[in-house]
């Protein structure tokens, strides 16, 4: 089940434009002072610089998706590597917040289909069998670079300013579009040197399919694989919801500074590099349900550390915390993308986008959620309430992807 090759060398450079993609929108958290100080404004009105790049990220994936079953997987990445770079270097010498605002908007519109169009191209590449592996390989390396460009933003921001980290970030982005342009294009399968055939590539020029969006959306979305997306979006709402409250967590229970509380929450991101390498065995000796079942598995030990960090106050355990978590994380939520294929494997582009949408959404509405439930009884029940959902999913989630097997 080892990838050739020319095989690898796909999964690794879209994997570097998935981690630039990811790195673009992280950095510009701790970067936040430092860009309302340059700007003139108060930090919490250069907040909506966030906003402005997450939102199109999001709800722009489907689209994306479906333009790359439309018109080629790599035809539409080129266009929209180049447009993140040229938004991320308009962000470098935005005068004013408003058009640093339309210019996160420009970015996060070319970004969005960045993820979702590479793991329909890495499905077409690598084939069913190892599709699995090939795209846990793929988010570990994309899901990296949410864990350290954080720390890396923060310490060009410091050493220079914040438009010279846009402006790495971009020069970052350059280098993605040029190791794109040396793949193999659709028409020239990417099998390895000794003539081993690789799975065969699509069309550059799709037919475009039958129905509006919104309705072939929602017939994949709701159809025969609906379990495979129901389990996706709380999958997300697990994980990154209590990932997105890990810091203010350590902070307050344990007295981290948020330097601090940063190098233990980068092992979410070590840990997904190390998880996406792993998913492929995992998956062959056990099948993507059991990949699945494992990822679980990790999260509820995340939370078993977490609850017994809460209950003495102090973090050496929350390094494990952080780290189960990421694992967890990139073990479930890829091999969910690669089953998802199966929806519709005329329209990979538009299933993956699904997926990706429903990370964000989940993602919003985890936090949301996970607000409410500390504002009424703290930490525990929170923790309390995510392992109850991961339960649920090893439960009925394993039965309804078991019934999808049979």
């Amino acid at each position: 089940m080892n990838l050739t090759s020319e095989q690898n060398r796909v999964v690794y450079t879209l994997g570097f434009c998935g981690l630039v993609s990811a790195a673009d929108n992280w950095f510009v958290s701790p970067a936040l002072p430092a860009i309302a100080n340059g700007l003139g404004v108060a930090a919490s009105v250069a907040a909506i610089v966030l906003t402005a790049y997450l939102l199109p990220y999001g709800l722009l994936q489907p689209v994306c998706g479906t333009l790359g079953d439309r018109f080629g997987r790599l035809r539409v990445l080129h266009v929209i590597v180049a447009g993140l770079a040229a938004g991320t270097f308009l962000c470098a010498v935005a005068p004013t917040l408003p058009l640093l605002v339309a210019a996160r908007v420009l970015t996060g519109c070319f970004a969005a289909g960045i993820i979702a169009v590479s793991q329909a191209h890495v499905g077409d590449v690598v084939g069913p069998e190892r599709r699995g592996a090939a795209v846990g390989i793929l988010m570990g390396i994309t899901f990296t670079g949410q864990g350290l460009s954080s720390g890396l933003g923060g310490i060009i921001t410091d050493l220079m300013s914040w438009r010279a980290a846009f402006a790495c970030f971009g020069v970052l982005a350059l280098a993605a579009l040029a190791l794109l342009w040396r793949l193999p294009r659709a028409d020239e399968p990417a099998g390895d040197k000794d003539g081993a055939p690789a799975a065969s590539a699509p069309a550059a020029v799709r037919p475009a399919p039958q129905g509006g969006f919104l309705a072939r959306a929602g017939r994949i979305f709701f159809g025969s694989h609906r379990s495979i997306f129901f389990v996706a979006c709380t999958t997300v709402l697990v994980f990154l919801g209590v990932y997105g409250f890990m810091g203010t967590f350590l902070a307050e229970r344990c007295g981290l500074t948020s330097t601090q509380a940063g190098l233990v929450m980068m092992l979410y991101g070590v840990m997904c590099l190390v998880g996406g390498a792993v998913s492929g065995r995992i998956g062959a000796a056990r099948g993507p349900r059991g990949v699945i079942c494992v990822g679980e598995a990790s999260g509820l030990l995340a939370i078993a550390a977490l609850v017994a960090v809460t209950a003495t106050g102090t973090w050496p355990l929350a390094p494990l915390a952080a780290g189960a978590l990421g694992l967890g994380y990139i073990l479930t939520q890829p091999t969910l993308v690669s089953l998802s294929m199966d929806a519709d494997p005329s329209q990979t582009g538009l299933c993956t986008g699904l997926i990706g949408l429903g990370v964000f959404a989940g993602g919003g509405v985890g936090s949301a959620i996970g607000g409410q439930i500390v504002a009424l009884g703290g930490y525990d029940l929170l923790w309390l309430a995510a392992a109850v959902v991961l339960v649920c999913q090893l439960v009925l989630g394993g039965r309804a992807l078991a019934a999808l097997e049979r």
